[in-house]
Protein backbone atom coordinates (compact mmCIF):
# COMPACT_ATOMS: atom_id res chain seq x y z
CA UNK A 1 0.00 0.00 0.00
CA UNK A 2 1.02 3.55 -0.59
CA UNK A 3 -0.52 6.13 1.69
CA UNK A 4 -0.03 9.87 1.29
CA UNK A 5 -0.85 11.71 4.52
CA UNK A 6 -1.76 15.35 4.07
CA UNK A 7 -2.17 17.52 7.14
CA UNK A 8 -4.90 20.02 6.33
CA UNK A 9 -6.74 22.85 8.02
CA UNK A 10 -9.73 21.79 5.90
CA UNK A 11 -10.33 19.57 2.88
CA UNK A 12 -13.14 18.70 0.53
CA UNK A 13 -13.64 16.41 -2.42
CA UNK A 14 -15.87 17.39 -5.31
CA UNK A 15 -17.28 15.26 -8.11
CA UNK A 16 -18.92 16.95 -11.08
CA UNK A 17 -18.95 20.28 -9.24
CA UNK A 18 -20.70 18.97 -6.12
CA UNK A 19 -19.08 18.41 -2.73
CA UNK A 20 -19.23 14.72 -1.80
CA UNK A 21 -17.23 14.90 1.41
CA UNK A 22 -15.38 17.43 3.51
CA UNK A 23 -13.58 17.78 6.83
CA UNK A 24 -12.17 20.50 9.03
CA UNK A 25 -8.69 20.28 10.52
CA UNK A 26 -7.28 16.79 10.18
CA UNK A 27 -5.80 14.43 7.60
CA UNK A 28 -6.61 13.96 3.92
CA UNK A 29 -5.29 10.54 2.97
CA UNK A 30 -4.74 9.21 -0.54
CA UNK A 31 -4.69 5.41 -0.50
CA UNK A 32 -3.01 3.39 -3.26
CA UNK A 33 -3.46 -0.37 -3.18
CA UNK A 34 -0.98 -2.73 -4.81
CA UNK A 35 -2.18 -5.91 -6.51
CA UNK A 36 -0.17 -7.96 -3.97
CA UNK A 37 -1.31 -6.16 -0.80
CA UNK A 38 -2.65 -8.25 2.07
CA UNK A 39 -4.51 -7.69 5.32
CA UNK A 40 -1.22 -7.15 7.17
CA UNK A 41 -0.59 -4.13 4.90
CA UNK A 42 -3.93 -2.64 5.94
CA UNK A 43 -3.11 -3.17 9.61
CA UNK A 44 0.35 -1.59 9.27
CA UNK A 45 -1.06 1.40 7.37
CA UNK A 46 -3.85 1.98 9.92
CA UNK A 47 -1.30 2.00 12.75
CA UNK A 48 0.95 4.45 10.86
CA UNK A 49 -1.90 6.80 9.93
CA UNK A 50 -3.24 6.97 13.49
CA UNK A 51 0.19 7.32 15.09
CA UNK A 52 1.66 9.87 12.65
CA UNK A 53 2.64 12.92 14.71
CA UNK A 54 2.14 15.69 12.17
CA UNK A 55 0.38 18.26 14.35
CA UNK A 56 1.53 20.76 16.96
CA UNK A 57 0.98 20.31 20.67
CA UNK A 58 -0.72 22.78 23.03
CA UNK A 59 2.52 24.83 23.14
CA UNK A 60 2.73 25.14 19.35
CA UNK A 61 5.61 22.66 19.05
CA UNK A 62 5.31 20.78 15.72
CA UNK A 63 5.51 17.00 15.23
CA UNK A 64 4.18 16.21 18.71
CA UNK A 65 0.54 15.13 18.21
CA UNK A 66 -1.38 12.79 15.92
CA UNK A 67 -4.88 13.30 14.49
CA UNK A 68 -6.05 10.69 17.00
CA UNK A 69 -4.40 12.54 19.91
CA UNK A 70 -6.30 15.69 18.97
CA UNK A 71 -9.56 13.95 17.99
CA UNK A 72 -9.40 15.34 14.44
CA UNK A 73 -11.17 14.19 11.29
CA UNK A 74 -9.72 11.92 8.61
CA UNK A 75 -10.85 11.88 4.97
CA UNK A 76 -9.63 8.97 2.84
CA UNK A 77 -9.67 8.77 -0.95
CA UNK A 78 -8.85 5.64 -2.95
CA UNK A 79 -6.17 6.60 -5.48
CA UNK A 80 -4.98 3.83 -7.83
CA UNK A 81 -2.76 6.34 -9.63
CA UNK A 82 -0.27 6.11 -6.74
CA UNK A 83 0.84 2.89 -8.46
CA UNK A 84 1.12 4.44 -11.91
CA UNK A 85 4.34 4.70 -13.87
CA UNK A 86 5.61 5.97 -17.21
CA UNK A 87 8.98 4.19 -17.03
CA UNK A 88 8.63 1.99 -20.12
CA UNK A 89 6.60 4.41 -22.26
CA UNK A 90 4.78 7.70 -22.20
CA UNK A 91 1.47 5.97 -21.60
CA UNK A 92 0.65 5.51 -17.89
CA UNK A 93 0.88 1.91 -16.71
CA UNK A 94 -1.14 0.89 -13.67
CA UNK A 95 -0.32 -2.85 -13.71
CA UNK A 96 0.88 -2.77 -10.10
CA UNK A 97 -2.41 -1.36 -8.79
CA UNK A 98 -5.04 -3.77 -7.49
CA UNK A 99 -7.86 -4.09 -10.01
CA UNK A 100 -11.55 -3.55 -9.42
CA UNK A 101 -13.71 -4.89 -7.77
CA UNK A 102 -11.05 -6.32 -5.43
CA UNK A 103 -9.60 -2.82 -4.96
CA UNK A 104 -12.93 -1.40 -3.78
CA UNK A 105 -13.42 -4.23 -1.27
CA UNK A 106 -9.83 -3.90 0.03
CA UNK A 107 -10.17 -0.11 0.35
CA UNK A 108 -13.47 -0.41 2.21
CA UNK A 109 -11.87 -2.92 4.59
CA UNK A 110 -9.04 -0.44 5.20
CA UNK A 111 -11.52 2.36 5.96
CA UNK A 112 -13.45 0.01 8.26
CA UNK A 113 -10.28 -0.84 10.18
CA UNK A 114 -9.42 2.85 10.45
CA UNK A 115 -12.89 3.57 11.84
CA UNK A 116 -12.70 0.62 14.22
CA UNK A 117 -9.29 1.65 15.55
CA UNK A 118 -10.21 5.32 15.90
CA UNK A 119 -13.74 6.68 15.71
CA UNK A 120 -16.39 5.84 13.13
CA UNK A 121 -17.75 9.40 13.05
CA UNK A 122 -14.29 10.94 12.56
CA UNK A 123 -13.28 8.87 9.52
CA UNK A 124 -14.81 9.51 6.10
CA UNK A 125 -14.08 7.26 3.16
CA UNK A 126 -15.16 7.78 -0.42
CA UNK A 127 -16.53 4.95 -2.47
CA UNK A 128 -14.07 3.54 -4.97
CA UNK A 129 -16.66 4.10 -7.72
CA UNK A 130 -16.36 7.89 -7.43
CA UNK A 131 -13.68 9.67 -9.42
CA UNK A 132 -12.90 12.97 -7.67
CA UNK A 133 -12.67 15.92 -10.01
CA UNK A 134 -11.13 18.14 -7.34
CA UNK A 135 -9.30 17.62 -4.08
CA UNK A 136 -9.22 20.96 -2.31
CA UNK A 137 -7.10 21.49 0.77
CA UNK A 138 -5.51 24.27 2.76
CA UNK A 139 -2.22 24.35 4.74
CA UNK A 140 -0.78 21.06 3.64
CA UNK A 141 2.09 18.90 4.89
CA UNK A 142 2.74 15.71 2.92
CA UNK A 143 4.07 12.42 4.28
CA UNK A 144 4.38 9.31 2.16
CA UNK A 145 4.36 5.74 3.51
CA UNK A 146 4.77 2.39 1.80
CA UNK A 147 3.98 -0.84 3.61
CA UNK A 148 6.99 -3.06 4.20
CA UNK A 149 6.10 -6.25 2.30
CA UNK A 150 9.14 -8.53 2.12
CA UNK A 151 9.53 -10.23 -1.24
CA UNK A 152 6.91 -8.05 -2.91
CA UNK A 153 7.87 -5.24 -5.23
CA UNK A 154 5.30 -2.64 -6.13
CA UNK A 155 7.71 0.12 -6.97
CA UNK A 156 6.33 0.36 -10.51
CA UNK A 157 9.79 0.66 -11.99
CA UNK A 158 9.17 -2.61 -13.86
CA UNK A 159 12.29 -4.17 -12.36
CA UNK A 160 10.45 -7.20 -10.99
Amino acid sequence: MRVVLQRVSRAKVTVDGGTVSEIGKGLLILVGICRDDEEKDQDWSVRKVLAARVFEDEHGVMWKKSAQDLNLEILTVSQFTLFGTVVKSNKPDFHAAMGAPRNKEFYEQFVGKLRGSYSADKVKGLSGSLLPSCLCFVRVCYLFTVTPSPGVCCCCCCCC
